[in-house]
């Protein structure tokens, strides 16, 4: 069954003009169909807010038709939001409190910005790892994205992620690396995914704290993993939501920062991802900007439409077969106890761990 659109959040009307089925309240009170109730805890800043917020949603909104999805969003109020953003949230999105109260099936949490090298020092810290405690205890699984995923592998694991010498992001080949689990049942074997990211958690930081990868990739690293019990928290270090224009948006905020001088040089473009074409486009957009006393009025004239039409998303498949795999899980999992008592005290690296497979 399709999404359910539960209050008046303006994605719902935009997937929906996309053709995404979407379902009202009222229509979907009147089928015997078994629910998921799915948090979506957006802490992206005020510019990706609402355009994570429809790829999260729309990731959810693809899935096998299994069940009735309702997707809650929220955010945190110690993030720092301008007026715009704020009233979007005040309007549309959900209380913790509220959510707390009514229950979820399962939460996704997107990534966020930082300021401060130690994520233990950011605003959102202590109530980040208050939802993460709640969720762990009442939810089915957990679902991070990059940053977030950077921070609960700190909070439960004692693991720092490492600065990188530069910004990674781009669009990379991956492997998977343990087939035979059921979040990455039945994908290619190798499969495209991009990462956007300044700092890295590498395989052998997780591996010596017991979780286990199921793909990474020789350029870029770590894409998934799951914590020691195989499945309560999936962490992506990669990027399974965004659309074929994320990186492309990403990188029009780069040139624009060095176009208003807070970068002494053009961005690099990011990795695997603009064709010979868009390249050359690009490079005579700034080409351009060096012989022009005023770079910073060219910023409108970037030209994101036309590259636009020269990028591909590559990706799509294999993040929508992931998550809707993980949402399978859910779906089957919070028929049996929460806690998975066949998995509890079971080394990761003993062949046991296969008893998860065999449950399923």
């Amino acid at each position: 069954m399709p999404l359910v659109a539960h209050n008046k959040l303006p994605t719902f009307a935009r997937l929906k003009k996309f053709g995404l089925e979407i379902m009202d309240v009222d229509a979907a009170v009147h089928q015997d169909i078994r629910e998921l109730h799915i948090g979506l805890l957006n802490m992206m800043p005020d510019a990706a807010l609402t355009a994570t917020e429809h790829q999260f949603i729309n990731l959810v909104g693809n899935c096998n038709k299994i069940a009735q999805f309702y997707v809650y969003p929220f955010s945190l109020p110690e993030l720092n939001r301008g007026a715009r953003a704020a009233a979007h949230i005040r309007e549309h999105y959900f209380d913790f409190e509220q959510l707390r109260e009514q229950g979820l099936d399962a939460l996704i949490i997107t990534g966020a910005n930082v300021a401060n090298p130690s994520l233990q020092k950011e605003p959102f810290w202590s109530p980040l790892m208050e939802v993460v405690d709640w969720a762990e205890h009442n939810v089915t699984s957990i679902l991070c994205s990059c940053l977030a995923t950077h921070a609960v592998v700190r909070h439960h694991h004692g693991i720092e992620r490492q600065p990188l010498p530069g910004k990674r992001w781009g669009v990379y080949s991956h492997r998977v690396t343990w087939p035979e689990h059921p979040l990455v049942r039945d994908i290619n074997t190798r499969f495209d995914a991009p990462h956007s990211r300044f700092n890295d958690v590498s395989r052998e930081q997780l591996e010596a704290a017991g979780l286990v990868v199921l793909a990474d990739s020789a350029e870029a690293g770590v894409h998934l993993a799951v914590s020691p019990d195989l499945f309560r928290i999936v962490y992506f270090q990669g990027h399974p939501e965004y659309d074929a224009h994320s990186l492309l948006k990403e990188y029009r905020r780069e040139v624009v920062r060095y176009l208003d001088g807070e970068l002494d040089r053009p961005p690099p473009f990011p990795e695997h991802y603009f064709n010979t074409n868009a390249r050359e486009l690009a490079r005579s957009f700034l080409r351009n900007v060096e012989t022009s006393a005023d770079p910073g009025a060219l910023a409108d004239e970037f030209p994101e439409a036309e590259l636009q039409a020269l990028v591909d998303n590559t990706w799509r498949d294999t993040g929508k077969a992931i998550v809707n795999n993980w949402l399978g899980l859910v779906y089957r999992l919070t028929s049996l106890d929460r806690r998975f008592p066949f998995m509890e005290g079971v080394d990761p690296q003993d062949p046991l761990r296969m008893r998860f497979v065999d449950h399923l």
